[in-house]
Order: C-alpha cells, then sequence, then structure tokens
C-alpha cells in the first residue's frame, strides 16, 4: 500500500474511533479521565493525518519510484 493511502486509511481510522468514544462515552468517567475528551483529541488527530494522506495523495508523493 502506498504511504500516502496508508496515512489517508489510519487518519480516517483514529478520527472514527474518536467519533465512536465521543458520542458514547460522554456517560462514563475512568479513573484519570473521561472518553468523551480523548475522543475528542483523536478527532483532531485523525482529521489532521487525514488530511495530510490527502495532501500526499494529491501532490503525488505515495507514487514508488525507481
Amino acid at each position: 500500500m502506498a504511504p500516502a493511502r496508508r496515512t489517508l486509511l489510519t487518519g480516517s481510522i483514529t478520527f472514527v474511533v474518536g467519533l465512536a468514544l465521543w458520542l458514547f462515552g460522554s456517560d462514563e468517567q475512568v479513573f484519570i479521565f473521561t472518553p468523551s475528551k480523548v475522543g475528542v483529541v483523536l478527532m483532531v488527530i485523525g482529521g489532521m493525518e487525514a488530511l495530510y494522506g490527502a495532501y500526499k495523495s494529491a501532490r503525488g508523493d505515495g507514487v514508488a519510484r525507481g
């Protein structure tokens, strides 16, 4: 798999996991953290990574050269 596609895929998965934590973890309280707040952080990180992967694939950095 090309690096740009892998970055886009992992960013999307991270965003979806963060979204699930944000939606379904608001009622829970773990000892140290709140899952909904961790979900927001994961959504931001995943969104940034997915945008970077989209940028890399549009720029053509994911193409193998040699």
